[in-house]
């Protein structure tokens, strides 16, 4: 090349060679370019001898060469593409697969807790069926005697609830009585002539007591459970 006509020469380095016929192509264009095998001084010379310019190429071969370069960019740009196309996708599959199974167990949750309540009301149910009749009648009556009373009549799931509020308003003691306010009997119901509303052996009677007590939590609160808590917060129910 003239020093005074500087043409713009681009290395066939630059560009992939995808095609065999593209590189047959090249290599028969250095020997005619070159003429012989440069003898490297150094790594500049090296890499210089071992390249051949797109300018030292016949036109039909720098445009050929400049193809096959582009298609293999292209086809590089696709294949990344498919490739970050296909990592979305597993991770939307994971986010959706994630909230599938959150769902269901929300769904199996709520099955669960449906299908306990059903139980207790149906059990709840069977025991309010239980009347203070169904005990035999006795001038006196132990903790004991009272507790199992209490446990035939309310449901299993809402016992200990209920148990904690008449341990902390008369201790178990069916004729108890609270010298200031008159409140009377397990429940400490005042008036205790409320109780006759359940039976009127509401003073000597735990089990027309119990039926009372029961029936005000549900009613009053929704259960025994409920009532617990309020009487929690407030240490009256």
């Amino acid at each position: 090349m003239l020093e005074g006509n500087r043409v713009s020469r681009i290395s066939v380095r630059g560009f992939a060679v995808a095609s065999a016929t593209a590189v047959t192509a090249v290599g028969s264009v250095v020997g005619v370019a070159s003429g012989s095998v440069a003898q490297p001084n150094n790594d500049a010379e090296a890499t210089a001898a071992d390249t051949t310019l797109l300018a030292d190429l016949p036109a039909g071969q720098q445009a050929q060469v400049q193809t096959a370069s582009l298609t293999q960019q292209a086809d590089a740009v696709a294949i990344q593409a498919d490739a970050s196309a296909k990592k979305d996708a597993e991770q939307a599959a994971r986010v959706a697969a994630a909230k599938t199974a959150e769902a269901k167990k929300a769904l199996a949750e709520k099955a669960a807790k449906e299908a306990k309540e059903r139980a207790e009301a149906k059990e709840a149910a069977s025991r309010s069926s239980v009347s203070s009749s169904s005990f035999p009648v006795q001038s006196s009556y132990t903790v004991a005697q009272i507790q199992a009373m209490a446990q035939q009549m309310v449901a299993s799931g809402q016992f200990q609830c209920f148990s904690n509020i008449v341990d902390h308003e008369s201790s178990w003691n069916y004729q108890a009585v609270n010298a200031s306010s008159g409140a009377y009997g397990l429940f400490q119901a005042l008036p205790g002539s409320k109780m006759s509303s359940v039976g009127a052996d509401w003073q000597t009677n735990p089990a027309t007591q119990i039926k009372w007590g029961l029936n005000y939590m549900n009613s009053r609160y929704g259960s025994p459970c409920e009532a617990w808590s309020f009487w929690q917060a407030n240490h009256w129910y």
